[in-house]
């Protein structure tokens, strides 16, 4: 027997230049939530990684609402996650001739939207 899946809107943001364990503490606070309250939670934080992390969730909104016709004020974010991205390797020269390594990482979000 199949099972039907529900339609979803879904978006991509990725190589956003953040580490994910800082992008996953505000990921984690938004997963679940109607799109307009996780929106409105997002607006009120005072973490950097809120503002790229919003504009993903209004992308999937829109593929939501574009492609399916689903009306915003009935979707809620089914998937949210960020995931490691490629660490972009640079160097610092200390005292006495050594190397410290500096690993400037990144992130790839993904958000899936669903009706409730």
């Amino acid at each position: 027997m199949e099972q039907t899946r529900k339609p979803e809107g879904r978006a991509e943001l990725k190589y956003l230049r953040m580490s994910p364990r800082k992008v996953r503490l505000v990921v984690d606070q938004v997963r679940g939530m109607p799109v307009n309250q996780a929106l409105a939670v997002l607006r009120f934080s005072t973490k950097r990684a809120a503002v790229p992390v919003a504009k993903t969730i209004k992308s999937a909104a829109a593929a939501a609402e574009e492609t399916l016709g689903l009306t915003p004020s009935e979707l809620v974010i089914a998937r949210i996650y960020a995931d490691e991205g490629p660490t972009l390797k640079r160097a610092k020269f200390a005292a006495r001739g050594r190397y410290k390594p500096i690993r400037k990482r990144t992130s790839h979000v993904t958000v899936v939207v669903t009706e409730r």
